[in-house]
């Protein structure tokens, strides 16, 4: 396991996990919070399998 050292809001942390997505590549860490299970499971099957592209974007989006 990899663990990186951040100050992570307690508001963050309260949420509830099901509701937060989480992507990393190798310099960037993101966490989306989505407001329902539904949303959370349509965000990760549009993101699935995405390509180096996509990644970069999602990137850019954080």
């Amino acid at each position: 396991m990899i663990c990186i050292p951040a100050e992570i809001p307690n508001e963050l942390c309260a949420k509830d996990d099901e509701l937060k997505s989480i992507y990393h590549i190798k310099d960037s860490v993101c966490i989306w919070i989505l407001k329902t299970r539904e949303e959370r499971n349509r965000f990760m099957y549009a993101t699935a399998g995405i390509n180096q592209l996509g990644r970069r974007i999602m990137r850019n989006v954080c």
